[in-house]
């Protein structure tokens, strides 16, 4: 039985030495500057093809973080069959971004299908679409909003004035407005407890790290009156790793990387006949896609 036990031992730490490997992330990455990634080439243990999906997406991003960063393409690939609706992506965003009450990047919107008695449900996550030809960015009076470099849609927090333009101008509803409203408002002070409104408030106050920027909750500052959207995560990107929806999904449903590398998972899926976008009719051309 202890030999047993040894070999099993033994056995996962090879698993998670090959694990590792692919794994690894470097410290600090800077899309001006094109800091140095180093390349996860596919015969790296557990980068195979038979490797687990999240070893091989963020293989997928380090690859593209090597190019330059027009000659790479940010796709997102959501899987409808596999989505069971837990909402899991949801409140992942909403801890990586520090989100207050009523911003929300990530909805996941219920459809009902059929006929009774046929009637099945399906769940559609929502983020920002990342279009090639985003609506919401010429109606920005003053420029806040734009296509960078990678071809993600962003705002520059301090330059928006709050107009919500884009908000109408969006038909994905991807936008919305921070209002500066807290989760502790309205609550008791509660003294003498270890965590009362004014801690709690304190908290929710902190800095979220947007776009690899600090940004505090304070009156007159911004994020707060301004719009506010899904940036595929690019402060975790850049830096080799998954957008934490991604990483968060507990059904494997949805994927990301570089659709201009052959090799990436997210290639090979839009290029499945079953791969549709929403409301492809407005020549919007979003860069994410559905499985259906």
């Amino acid at each position: 039985m202890d030999k047993a036990l040894t070999q099993t031992r033994l056995g996962r730490r090879g698993f998670l030495k090959a694990s590792g490997a692919a794994l690894t992330i470097p410290a600090a990455f800077d899309a001006t500057a094109q800091a140095a990634v180093p390349a996860v080439p596919r015969d790296v243990p557990g980068n195979g093809p038979n490797a687990d999906l999240l070893i091989r997406m963020q293989a997928d991003v380090r690859r593209a973080l090597v190019k330059k960063p027009q000659e790479r393409r940010w796709v997102m690939v959501i899987d409808l069959r596999k989505c069971i609706g837990c909402h899991a992506c949801t409140i992942a965003c909403v801890a990586e971004n520090k989100l207050p009450p009523g911003v929300v990047y990530r909805p996941v919107i219920e459809e009902e299908i059929g006929t009774f008695p046929n009637v099945t449900r399906r769940f559609v996550p929502r983020p920002c679409m990342q279009c090639d030809n985003p609506p919401c960015t010429p109606v920005c009076p003053v420029h806040a909003t734009y296509t960078n470099e990678e071809g993600v849609v962003v705002v520059n927090y301090k330059q928006c004035i709050g107009c919500r333009a884009c908000l109408t101008a969006c038909p994905y509803g991807a936008r919305t407005s921070d209002f500066g409203h807290t989760y502790a408002e309205g609550t008791p002070v509660a003294d003498g407890l270890i965590v009362g409104q004014k801690k709690a408030d304190a908290y929710e106050r902190a800095a979220n790290y947007e776009y690899g920027e600090p940004w505090d909750r304070v009156k007159e500052g911004s994020p707060m009156g301004n719009a506010r959207k899904c940036h595929f995560c690019l402060h975790r990107v850049r830096q080799g790793m998954l957008p934490q929806c991604v990483s968060s999904c507990i059904g494997r449903a949805t994927f990301f990387g570089d659709a201009n590398d052959p090799n990436s998972v997210v290639a090979e899926m839009v290029a499945r006949p079953n791969v549709m976008r929403l409301k492809e009719e407005l020549g919007t051309k979003p860069r994410v896609y559905y499985m259906v």
